[in-house]
């Protein structure tokens, strides 16, 4: 965060005050001397004592934006809900710290026939900005779905829409329509990692075949690329954020190996306890510092 400039200009004058200090404490001995440091340690105690009650005002004010936040998120993102024969499970799980929050959605939306989109998407930023950006974007998205041709369509409309909200840039978005009748996945992606489609054998492929910039990544307008994939019954398609397999120190391939492996250890397991033992086994035990959101859903 950005300390206010009143904050900035007491820790200036604070590290003034040390280095006189210092130079004044060596000089000890002479006339005046201990008189002189002892009022400058006075006034240093002072200086300090008022850039504690500034950075105790900081917290508190990043706390109550971390609530807005959360309170925002909560209200943006739809409710779960049961599907017309269909199992389906979604978490959210916010950072830890007071501003990474907020930056990811999920949605999910019924469709002439026995069809259903899906799709999740992240937001660049964190904190309050990032809530308000997010519930534009997925409201967009959520629009576009209902009257697109396909998932690629529906992220060139949001791609559209997105140039005109401010800090929309670089936003990932995954989407996929899923037909039961012809068993059928087609999706597209718009720079975010590639939703897991895990069959009932335990093996699990990444849908990667439709994969473009983000939003607002390129300068003019683009069509995006889509695929279709079959699925048998009882096989599971499952989306998410990075938050869920992307740490600092490791290469993604590592992260979406270690999600594979917890797929297949619980391939038997309905989609709410998948998405259970997913957030468990996959997440910091001391929490992320990333918001998540996932979608499991049962074909």
């Amino acid at each position: 965060c950005h300390l206010p400039l009143g904050a900035e200009g007491k820790v200036t004058l604070l590290v003034h005050r040390l280095e006189e200090g210092t130079e004044l404490i060596r000089a000890r001995g002479g006339p005046g001397g201990d008189s002189r440091a002892r009022v400058l340690e006075a006034e240093l105690y002072t200086r300090a004592r008022e850039l504690q009650e500034v950075n105790e005002r900081l917290r508190k004010a990043h706390a109550r934006e971390r609530e807005v936040a959360l309170a925002l998120q909560e209200a943006l993102l739809p409710a779960p809900r049961p599907l017309d024969g269909h199992q389906a499970a979604v978490r959210y799980r916010p950072a830890v710290g007071a501003l990474n929050v907020c930056g990811d959605w999920y949605d999910l939306v019924d469709l002439p026939g026995d069809r259903l989109a899906v799709a999740v998407g992240d937001v660049v930023g964190h904190g309050l900005s990032a809530a308000c950006v997010m519930g534009q974007l997925r409201s967009a998205l959520s629009a576009a779905t209902r009257v697109a041709d396909g998932p690629a369509r529906a992220l060139e409309a949001l791609g559209l829409y997105a140039r005109s909200v401010d800090g929309a840039e670089s936003t990932t978005a995954a989407t996929a329509f899923i037909d039961w009748d012809d068993h059928t996945l087609t999706y597209s992606s718009a720079g975010h990692l590639p939703p897991a489609l895990l069959h009932p054998d335990g093996t699990v492929s990444f849908l990667d075949r439709a994969t473009d910039p983000p939003l607002g990544a390129s300068p003019e307008h683009t069509t995006r690329p889509e695929a279709t994939t079959p699925f048998v019954e009882g096989a599971t398609l499952v989306l998410y954020t990075d938050g869920l397999i992307e740490r600092r120190t490791e290469d993604i391939d590592t992260g979406l190996a270690r999600l594979a492996d917890t797929l297949t250890r619980h391939r038997h397991a309905g989609p709410d306890d998948l998405a259970d033992a997913l957030l468990t086994e996959l997440l910091p035990a001391t929490g992320n510092a990333d918001d998540t959101a996932l979608v499991v859903i049962r074909l």
